[in-house]
């Protein structure tokens, strides 16, 4: 199983990113991912997760702004991220599975991450 994200970067508040993470190794299409990030001194939680039916979740502090796709052809999971606030900087995973579980890198697949900055 391989994850890679890509596409995180420096951004000014209110600017937009499209996080990208590429799957290997499973069955992309039938499985649940998930976004988590983790922004500095705190801990990890869920931003975002997609479903294999379609059925999405987005925490409270992203709904409205952020929208999460994929793309089956290209075992692909997207993030769009727009009307970046500055508390919006951490370090993005994407991972395998919905967001009804605590989010720890220590149990499953996850990938390294991408930094996202946001900050004038």
């Amino acid at each position: 199983v391989q994850l890679v994200e890509s596409g995180g970067g420096l951004v000014q508040p209110g600017g937009s990113l499209r996080l990208s993470c590429a799957a290997s190794g499973f069955t992309f299409s039938s499985s649940a991912m998930s976004w988590a990030r983790q922004a500095p001194g705190k801990g990890l939680e869920w931003v975002s997760g997609l479903y294999s039916g379609g059925t999405t979740y987005y925490a409270d502090s992203v709904k409205g702004r952020f929208t999460i796709s994929r793309d089956n052809a290209k075992n692909t999971v997207y993030l769009q991220m727009n009307s970046l606030k500055p508390e919006d900087t951490a370090v993005y995973y994407c991972t395998i599975g919905g967001t009804g579980r605590r989010p720890n890198r220590d149990f499953g697949s996850w990938g390294q991450g991408t930094q996202v900055t946001v900050s004038s």
